[in-house]
């Protein structure tokens, strides 16, 4: 298989640790990408010209972290990510789909950095961070438990990626429920060999 990936990317983080939690990195050849160049070998693959985008075994391009993580989840015989059903899994495509919004959020932040802070820009910006604080509120309250399933994955490289894109925001301050939570989470193995420098 193939993995196109940007070490500074949440989602490809978030693959790269279910990639490891799975036991499957033997079976992954990297390829560092910059996606906003749109180079041809990944536009090839990925018309979106986004990472991560996996080339299976069988030449398929998956693109989206949640797909290649539910078909990561599908190969080698580690514990799965993604509970069967019921409630436990539904808690953690929640969860999933709440970490998710906060990368999609922060990244929109980031990207917009760069330029001059306008009206709208300024807009946009509050809008994001508003969004990720209520998030981080909300998950404050209902902190995942360990990092043992895809939802607790997506929440923790979310709040690494506010750790390594906004270290002058203490997202910590008054939470701390998450806050420890996080501790103990990204000192698991594979959080600790993502961690973006």
């Amino acid at each position: 298989m193939q993995l196109f990936y940007s070490s500074g990317s949440p989602f490809v983080r978030k693959v790269m640790v279910a990639l490891l939690m799975r036991g499957l990195e033997e079976r992954v050849d990297l390829l560092s990408t910059n996606p906003h160049e749109s180079p041809a070998a990944l536009l090839q693959q990925n018309p979106l010209s986004k990472v991560p985008c996996l080339v299976t075994v069988e030449g398929l391009p998956l693109f989206d972290s949640r797909v290649i993580c539910e078909y990561l989840d599908g190969l080698g015989t580690a514990s799965p990510l993604f509970p069967d059903s019921g409630s436990e899994r539904t808690g953690a495509l929640l969860l999933q789909a709440l970490g998710d919004g906060v990368m999609d959020a922060a990244v929109a932040r980031r990207m917009q950095q760069p330029y001059p802070q306008d009206e709208g820009r300024r807009h946009l910006g509050g809008r994001n961070a508003a969004a990720i604080g209520r998030a981080l509120d909300w998950l404050d309250r209902n902190p995942p438990e360990r990092l043992r399933d895809i939802g607790a994955v997506s929440v923790a490289c979310a709040l690494g990626y506010l750790d390594f894109r906004f270290a002058d925001e203490d997202w910590r301050e008054g939470r701390p429920a998450l806050t420890a939570w996080f501790a103990e989470a990204e000192a698991h193995p594979a959080m600790v060999a993502t961690r973006p420098a």
